[in-house]
């Protein structure tokens, strides 16, 4: 599955002239007239709704108790009413998928906005005050870098007696702040000595005026770019680490669970891998895409290839 330190690592090399690529205005013309972007969108918008009201698609078919089995039909195949078959426990497929969007989904965009905040906030105080600031949390960084965000997940949650979404997505926001946080840096590093923030500083604006009425605004762009690339790199370990048995545990409903359950009869009865699967590479895929897109939209040198 997707490494979220190595989705970000090829922007992060780039990142020192992030800012001086990023340009908003016009970015919508752009991004409006690339057909990735409206078929990335539309894909997220589906997940996103089913994550926050999955009943509303399993009712389609009449269907909204996932735990509603029965054991008489144990990986029968579909039938009417019930388009994906059902599971080795008799649990209707298509209800377990639509209800695993949400933890899912809910990991990744938790995740991602941890670590965001928190590289918005160590990234600009690191670019825009340097020295011991920024020395501190550089260290902090390489510590942490030097655990790849599967092996050091996989450590801390095999400590947990009880592991849920909360505690999968503070564990993996703790191994994918660091790489959003240089990237930060290195756009603060980069907007920092322009013009308007000199003009603001002649005019007697105090450094957290200035960090959040001009740095903020015009340094984010690139790691809001990388954090739609990481919603999906982080659904992808999550599922990874539950389908190795250290993620999400029972009764909870993910994709990785429903992975984890079919690897033992997927050569028998393959529908329980097939759908789970392809629900959560089009969920990875659409995120990534988007974020592509939106790196397009927003460099000028890009966008109109």
């Amino acid at each position: 599955m997707t490494d979220v330190g190595a989705l970000t690592a090829e922007f992060g090399a780039d990142a020192a002239t992030a800012a001086d690529t990023v340009a908003p205005v016009g970015a919508w013309p752009r991004l409006r007239r690339q057909p990735l972007f409206w078929v990335s969108a539309a894909v997220i918008t589906v997940i996103v709704v089913m994550a926050i009201v999955p009943a509303l698609f399993a009712g389609l078919f009449g269907l909204g108790n996932p735990h509603a089995c029965n054991l008489l039909d144990s990986a029968q195949p579909p039938r009417a009413g019930h388009p994906f078959g059902f599971d080795i426990q008799g649990c209707d497929l298509y209800a377990n998928v639509v209800h695993g969007a949400r933890n899912s989904v809910s990991i990744g965009v938790l995740v991602t906005a941890i670590s965001m905040a928190i590289a918005v906030v160590f990234g600009s105080l690191s670019g825009f005050y340097g020295r011991v600031i920024d020395a501190i949390v550089a260290r902090i960084s390489d510590v942490l870098f030097g655990f790849p965000l599967l092996l050091g997940a996989l450590v801390i949650l095999n400590s947990f007696k009880v592991r849920n979404v909360l505690s999968v997505s503070l564990v993996l926001a703790l191994f994918s702040w660091p790489a959003l946080t240089r990237l930060m840096r290195a756009s603060v590093l980069s907007v920092k000595n322009m013009d308007y923030i000199l003009a603001a500083r002649s005019l007697g604006a105090g450094d957290w005026w200035i960090i959040r009425r001009h740095i903020i605004p015009n340094a984010i762009a690139p790691v809001l770019i990388i954090g739609a690339i990481t919603i999906g790199g982080v659904i992808g370990a999550e599922s990874t680490l539950t389908f190795l048995g250290i993620g999400l545990q029972a009764p909870a409903i993910s994709w990785g669970l429903q992975l984890s359950s079919a690897q033992q009869n997927f050569q028998t009865h393959p529908a329980l891998l097939i759908f789970p699967a392809i629900f959560l590479s089009a969920t990875v895929l659409a995120f990534i895409v988007l974020g592509e897109c939106l790196q397009d939209a927003l460099d000028p040198r890009r966008g109109d290839d």
